[in-house]
């Protein structure tokens, strides 16, 4: 796979935040469009190192895709369960790359149990999103390149948070090398599961999940990563749907097509006003149905969120 590492720190155009010092990290620029490759592979060949030939997962899209492209890679074959709304965009991408799609329940977590009580029947292992530790020491490399190749310790690195491996794998590398780095972390308004769990300092029930960034949109906290979260991140910032679409349509006019959940960094930025010095943003993922990426940059103002469903 044409990957180069250490993935590309920017400076982001002046446009996205006149008068800031802003970097942007790019885990989108590859053919995946995503940085799950880099927890997928290590996880999956594991289990190909113990003997496993099928891997079973459950994703709204860019981590199916991971999973199938690693899965393919090794030699192995894939099962993917998403939810029936999942984008058409990201289903396509996973199909393109051999794994069997298999769409269950109205969002992810709904998937995700059906995909593990299939995985238990069959004796298969199953991949959980977030669960895995080879995870979350993939994504601390990408916080060991971001103070690597930074001339001076960021003010603050800001990351999008789904089921929060990856602000946990950053935030790890980052406090361990640099602690007094802000590491903070950004879920949408709409799927607040993490923040909430953050917050109260173990997982929690939360029934709101209606966000239009799929990459943030997780109903049920996994525990493992609401533990590390307490410990590396020092912040956690909540952005409405508004502020997500008008971030995509930020990094649009700017040449640069981000997906929901990868807008979600500078979404917060507004929140940010007392950092100072350079911040760094997580732009994660660049899949997203053309029909919503369009909609986000032509009319930002058309997503609100009322009674917890998206309006048109």
């Amino acid at each position: 796979m044409p990957l180069d590492l250490p993935t590309p720190l920017r400076p982001a155009p002046e446009t996205l935040a006149p008068g800031r010092r802003l970097l942007l990290k790019h885990e989108e620029g590859n053919e995946l469009g995503s940085f799950k490759w880099r927890g997928a592979l290590p996880t999956v060949r594991r289990w190909r190192e113990e003997g496993a030939a099928t891997v079973v997962t459950a994703s709204t899209g860019n981590h199916g895709a991971a999973v199938a492209w690693a899965a393919r890679r090794l030699g192995m074959s894939a099962v993917v369960y998403a939810p029936g709304g999942a984008s058409h965009e990201k289903i396509a991408l996973i199909e393109d790359l051999g794994a069997h799609i298999r769409l269950f329940g109205a969002d992810l977590d709904q998937a995700k149990e059906e995909a593990r009580v299939y995985a238990a029947g069959e004796k298969l292992p199953f991949f959980e999103d977030g669960a895995e530790p080879a995870q979350y020491e993939g994504y601390g490399k990408i916080g060991e390149e971001i103070l690597d190749r930074c001339e001076e310790p960021p003010a603050a690195i800001v990351v999008p948070v789904g089921n929060g491996a990856l602000v946990c794998g950053i935030g790890s590398a980052v406090k361990r090398r640099c602690p007094k780095t802000l590491v903070i972390g950004v879920a949408a308004r709409q799927a607040p599961v993490m923040e909430m769990s953050w917050r109260a300092g173990a997982p929690v029930l939360c029934d709101r999940m209606a966000t239009f960034a799929d990459g943030l949109a997780v109903r049920v906290a996994i525990a493992r990563a609401v533990t590390l979260t307490r410990e590396v991140v020092d912040r956690m910032l909540l952005v409405s749907e508004r502020s997500l679409a008008q971030a995509v349509s930020d990094f649009a006019h700017a040449d640069l097509r981000v997906e929901g959940a990868a807008a979600a960094a500078l979404a917060a930025l507004p929140q940010l006003p007392e950092v100072d010095g350079p911040i760094v943003l997580l732009v994660t993922g660049c899949n997203i149905d053309q029909d919503l990426w369009v909609r986000a940059v032509e009319r930002p103002e058309s997503f609100q969120v009322e009674n917890g469903s998206v309006q048109p």
